[in-house]
């Protein structure tokens, strides 16, 4: 044992530096464990900004710690959640800076159908704790849209039956957006799809769709996976415009059936929901285009019944007229007295005017005169001269007043005026009777119109035996002689058919000798 301790009191075992362990460890690990699939759960999960991935992989007694390079992260189908389990495949290798081991991830795929069901739950609860699934924010579906936006692929059979379905049911403007409907790609452009067809301005050069359909084709839970993604949802919800979706089969459920407007049980089905069926909106409108006609017809023939019932109520126009008539008469009876009597008084008051004129005149004059006089008896000459002069510009100015002319002029206009009097009263009553003879012209129309005359014209006739009206064949039978009432007048006839009885106690009537048999 001394032999194998040295002067300085170490052993013979090498020593090794720090990084010399680690390589060896490294070449170790990398050598025993360079390929290998490990089954776990997500736990810890960090996403930098420079695109890896960390995560822990672990069971219910260890941990083991992972990372997913930026280039195979761009490749994963299903990105990695906390609480999945997924399987892991790549080769453990050491970080030396840290004397760690870890997992480095070359795929990434979910334990199978229960652990892709169990994340879809998960997310599906998430987003509609958040709202996004209310039925609130769902938008109705326009009627008839001018234009349909189509995001799906564009050389599937889903565009086809799409575009074969609008053409038979109500042709419509189709834009489509083509996008990846399976793998990677998929969710990223289905998103900026709907965001796009939102982004486009109403009216622009490019029309922006009144509704939006997504489709595919049936597929397994993986296929169909990009349309569960989160940002697939998000943008459905955000979209203005009303969107269908129609992605997989009847029984498949993706996450943006919950988030759309519509959800179709397939393409087909979407295009059926979008428009209506051309021809039965055109049968319909023929129908309801009967209905308003029958309607019509109908208020139209009740209206001229009840016009027809009215008109059957209204009294004889003889009793209508002759009022009008007698009120006429009367009027132009007492118009040319009543004329006469108002010009005879208007000469009476002008006479009695002018004759109360003279005598006041003369008054006036001799109260003048008489004041002057009065005047004059206690004046000077001066004074005088100036009374005379006063009182003859007095005199001047009232024999003005009282010229001839004037008086002549002032008859005359009162003449006027009274002749115009005259004229307006003539020509008012002038238009009463002839609005009156008007009335009666239309009332005597009506009476004609409502008269049996008028039916004879047409050819009917009114059999009358004496002032009696026959109507019947046994009526008839039972007179000996009868007339028959035409439009322009009476014929006396013998009925052949007058029964013995009948005859025998008729009174024998005189009829012309080329007397016809009406029977």
């Amino acid at each position: 044992m001394d032999d194998l301790i040295d002067d300085e009191g170490t052993g013979n075992s090498p020593e090794f530096t720090v990084s010399e362990i680690s390589g060896a460890v490294k070449r170790t690990v990398e050598g025993a464990f360079a390929h290998v699939r490990v089954r776990g759960e997500v736990g810890r999960l960090s996403l930098p900004r420079s695109g890896h991935i960390y995560l822990d992989l672990k069971d219910d007694r260890s941990v083991l710690a992972s990372v997913v390079w930026k280039g195979v992260a761009n490749r994963l189908t299903h990105r990695p959640e906390e609480g999945m389990e997924v399987i892991a495949t790549g080769r453990l290798t050491t970080f030396p800076g840290q004397s760690k081991y870890q997992l480095v991830i070359d795929d990434l795929q979910p334990a199978g159908a229960g652990a892709l069901m169990a994340m879809l739950e998960k997310r599906r609860k998430a987003l509609a704790a958040e709202g996004l699934f209310d039925d609130a924010r769902k938008q109705p579906l326009p009627f008839l849209p001018e234009v349909i936006g189509v995001v799906t692929s564009p050389s599937g059979a889903v565009i086809r039956d799409i575009l074969h379905r609008l053409r038979d049911r109500f042709p419509r403007k189709v834009l489509i957006w083509p996008v990846a409907v399976q793998g990677a790609k998929c969710g990223p452009d289905v998103a900026n799809a709907i965001r796009g067809f939102n982004a486009l301005t109403p009216g622009g050069a490019l029309p922006r769709p009144d509704l939006l359909i997504v489709a595919r084709g049936g597929g397994s839970l993986e296929d169909l996976w990009g349309f569960n993604e989160e940002e697939v949802v998000r943008a459905t919800a955000d979209s203005t415009i009303p969107l269908i979706s129609a992605v997989g089969h009847e029984t498949d459920t993706t996450l943006i059936d919950y988030a759309s407007d519509y959800r179709a049980p397939t393409p087909t089905g979407a295009a059926e929901k979008a428009v209506p069926v051309r021809m039965d909106m055109l049968n319909w409108l023929r129908q309801q285009e009967g209905i308003l006609t029958r309607a019509m017809t109908g208020a139209l023939t009740m209206r001229a019944q009840r016009l027809a019932d009215l008109s059957r109520a209204l009294p004889r126009s003889d009793a209508l007229m002759e009022p009008a008539r007698q009120r006429l008469d009367l009027a132009g009876l007492r118009l040319a007295p009543a004329l006469a009597s108002r010009t005879k008084d208007a000469r009476a008051q002008l006479d009695r005017l002018a004759a109360r004129l003279d005598p006041a005149l003369d008054r006036a004059v001799a109260r003048k005169r008489l004041a002057l006089g009065e005047r004059a008896a206690g004046l000077t000459p001066a004074r005088l001269a100036n009374v005379v002069r006063q009182g003859r510009r007095d005199l001047d100015r009232l024999t003005v007043r009282l010229d001839p002319q004037r008086l002549t002029a002032r008859t005359s206009k009162m003449e006027e005026r009274l002749g115009q009097a005259r004229a307006r009263f003539a020509q008012a009553a002038n238009l009463s009777v002839r609005k009156r003879r008007e009335a009666l012209d239309s009332l005597d129309r009506l009476r004609r119109t409502l008269g049996y005359t008028e039916t004879l014209g047409r050819g009917y006739a009114v059999i009358r035996a004496g002032e009696d009206v026959l109507t019947s064949k046994a009526a008839a039978s039972a007179h000996a002689a009868m007339e028959i009432q035409f439009s322009d007048g009476r014929l006396g006839v013998t009925p052949t058919g007058a029964t013995p009885k009948a005859v025998k106690k008729a009174p024998k009537a005189k009829l012309p000798k080329d007397q016809g048999s009406l029977f």
